[in-house]
């Protein structure tokens, strides 16, 4: 892992693993759609699910975090997904923490 790609938040080392594209897209398939599969596009999510099991306790300050982030790094994930529908993802998750 390169240092300056490493987020600076509480629990950013798990963040940094997980990718914030596919961490809002893992726990969008959990807690809002199944059919959702956009997650399940990499190759390394047998480790990333592991690392997002133990990184729970962050995951609200992350999308939080995510709503904020830079679309043009955020539109770089191999998901298939916009910056604008993490977002958007990333805002009905938080809904479920209210």
């Amino acid at each position: 892992m390169r240092e300056n790609h490493l987020y600076r938040i509480e629990g950013g080392e798990y963040l940094t693993t997980l990718g914030s594209s596919w961490f809002v897209s893992y726990s969008y398939y959990l807690k809002i759609d199944s059919t959702h599969k956009n997650w399940n596009m990499v190759t390394t999510t047998y480790n990333r699910i592991r690392n997002y099991k133990i990184s729970t306790q962050y995951h609200e300050l992350w999308l939080e975090k995510i709503l904020y982030m830079n679309d043009a790094n955020l539109n770089k994930n191999s998901l298939g997904l916009s910056a604008k529908t993490v977002k958007e993802m990333a805002k009905k998750l938080l809904e479920q923490y209210n």
